[in-house]
């Protein structure tokens, strides 16, 4: 019997979360909240970056870049989850199903490699801020995102393609919100050993090795901060690092239990809550972290700001208003947040 005979199924069933209709409706009003606020978050940063010529630097373009990432991340399998709130059927097609299996899996392996260019870069500003300028030149930053889109979309692109020609024979009810490799597996009429155990080897190998890296690069910017004489310089890169832990420790611990140690005796909903959490909580965390309490950031929202409302103003005034924000200085990157240097007042010291 040819594979055409056995692969059967043309649609799949996406079950999601159980549950009455009052409580459908908090999942939805929840995640489609979360949603808003990510697409908010990320699209604000692109849009900060894009317009001032004053953000046009590696750091800046890695985070509009990351912002971009995270917009398509939670893009991919949202939408779809909030359509089988509301749908009966709670179906969806068998290329749509592998298309978001390959972009949910490309996308988080590209966060993954975006997250170590961004601790590197944080490693070059804290430990390294007189060479920094010298090294994260715009070429290096340029070479840096083509390999974590390169590698993150053709990381998967073979073992997904392999797992898509199994043949799937029924039943065509997946226990979960998206298209993930366990219930596919699962449904395959197929022994998916061999397969399944490169597919979750190559997992294992980008995360645990990106990972390490991460750690690895917070470790030397942790010692560093340690040496900084300025307690108000100590506060902010403890702070900034503390902060950035915080997101990483979430993303890698949910993504380890999924894919790195063995899962079999988790249940199906514990499951699901741990793939909600990297896969929906995560990017809307990220903004908040990385950018939006940069000082950086800030000052372009308030320039933003008082343009829109100078431009409601009498001329007189706009007049007025001008000249008074013309006197102000733009916020240096003499701070700890994300990928901006120390000074080299505070370094000489």
């Amino acid at each position: 019997m040819n594979n055409s005979q056995i692969s059967t199924v043309t649609q799949f069933v996406l079950l999601g979360f159980p549950g009455t209709w009052k409580i459908q409706i908090i999942f939805f009003s929840m995640i489609l909240l979360v949603y808003i606020l990510t697409l908010t978050g990320n699209m604000a940063i692109i849009c900060a970056v894009r317009w001032d010529h004053r953000l046009h630097t590696p750091m800046y373009i890695l985070l509009a870049n990351f912002s971009f990432l995270e917009i398509w991340y939670v893009t991919c399998t949202v939408p779809n989850m909030l359509l089988n709130f509301f749908s009966k059927t709670k179906t969806i097609s068998f290329s749509g199903c592998f298309t978001q299996f390959y972009f949910f899996f490309s996308l988080g392996t590209t966060e993954c490699f975006f997250l170590c260019v961004m601790a590197y870069d944080q490693y070059l500003a804290i430990c390294h801020p007189l060479h920094y300028p010298s090294i994260m030149t715009g070429q290096l930053c340029a070479i840096l995102v083509s390999l974590c889109w390169l590698i993150g979309f053709l990381g998967h692109s073979i073992s997904i393609f392999l797992i898509s020609q199994l043949p799937f024979c029924g039943p065509n009810i997946i226990d979960h919100f998206l298209c993930d490799v366990d219930p596919l597996m699962a449904l395959s009429c197929a022994p998916t050993y061999i397969i399944e155990h490169v597919f979750h080897s190559v997992s294992s190998l980008f995360i645990i090795l990106t990972m390490v890296y991460i750690l690895g690069s917070y470790a030397l910017v942790l010692r560093t901060v340690l040496q900084i004489p300025s307690s108000a310089g100590w506060q902010k890169a403890s702070s900034t690092c503390g902060s950035h832990l915080v997101v990483v420790s979430l993303f890698y611990g949910t993504i380890m239990v999924m894919y790195v140690s063995p899962t079999s005796g988790n249940s199906v909903a514990m499951h699901k809550v741990i793939t909600l959490i990297y896969s929906v909580v995560t990017p809307v965390l990220n903004p908040l972290i990385y950018s939006l309490r940069n000082k950086d950031m800030k000052y372009v929202k308030k320039k933003k700001k008082s343009k829109s409302i100078q431009s409601r103003l009498p001329k007189s005034r706009v007049k007025r208003s001008h000249m008074e924000s013309a006197s102000e200085a733009l916020p240096t990157s003499e701070n700890l947040q994300f990928g901006e240097p120390t000074s080299k007042k505070e370094n000489i010291s």
